[in-house]
């Protein structure tokens, strides 16, 4: 963990076109995140000791290399590539991709990256794509009953959640994309873009409904969590102006569903 200021400005355009380039986030003052950056590493088990990599060794790099280097920094100020190059998440991901693998002992090399800057915005990083996930919350109801089945085969295999009166959950979505990093922005997408078509397609529109009752694209179907799943990938890949990558969508704390792109 650490936590840094950054400033989303360019001080050779003017306020409008700060504007124009960074969107809500141009502002010629700091603001600052708690980051905490997860990273895995992979490698055969040595004999000896039974470990890939010993995990004070990956601590004592991370503490040096990243939370020496960012911790109470202003990364525009302090910190180069990132007086010339915007300090997005996607491009302090890169630059750890790019760093960390320099100084990993030949046992373990680096296999993923996750850098959270808030809780409902981080980037990742593996076999070289970079990514950015974006999470938001609606709540929705469903039964689960399917007509192919009898009332007892039902109540069988589905239980309480297949009560004639339906139940509801908090649903987190997580919608990663991917694509070009644009080197004026450092982002690769807009997120007042991005937002507005996941809220559009798919929490507006599902919040406080009733996916047996009030949704045409549920008609005929057992609203199971992967099926609504796959309607949201097909929703989102269809409509957004970067690749869709995965969407996961959490049901409870335990349940857990994922489509993805391959």
């Amino acid at each position: 963990m650490f936590s840094s200021g950054h400033r989303y400005w360019n001080a050779s355009l003017s306020a409008e076109e700060n504007r124009a380039r960074f969107g809500p986030w141009a502002s010629p003052f700091n603001h600052g995140h708690n980051y905490v950056l997860f990273v895995t590493t992979i490698g055969r088990v040595n004999p000896l000791d039974g470990m890939v990599i010993n995990i004070k060794t990956i601590d004592d790099l991370l503490q040096e290399h990243v939370v020496a280097r960012f911790d109470q920094r202003s990364i525009n100020d302090e910190i180069p590539p990132f007086d010339v190059s915007p300090p997005t998440t996607e491009n302090l991901v890169r630059y750890f991709a790019d760093l960390l693998p320099r100084h990993l002992p030949d046992e373990a090399q680096l296999d993923e990256l996750r850098l959270e800057e808030t809780p409902t915005l981080f980037g990742g990083w593996k076999a070289n794509i970079v990514t950015l996930t974006r999470s938001y919350e609606f709540a929705a109801a469903h039964r689960l009953h399917s007509a192919n089945l009898s009332e007892a085969q039902n109540l069988e295999i589905y239980g309480k959640c297949n009560n004639a009166a339906g139940h509801g959950h908090n649903y987190v979505l997580e919608v990663e994309v991917t694509g070009p990093i644009n080197a004026e922005t450092g982002m690769m997408v807009d997120l007042s873009t991005l937002d507005a078509i996941v809220n559009r397609e798919v929490v507006d529109r599902y919040d406080h409904h009733n996916f047996n009752c009030d949704l045409p694209e549920f008609e005929g179907k057992n609203p199971t969590s992967e099926v609504v799943c796959e309607e949201i990938f097909s929703r989102l890949a269809s409509s957004l102006p970067v690749k869709l990558v995965s969407i996961r969508l959490w049901e409870t704390q335990r349940n857990m569903f994922e489509v993805r792109a391959e």
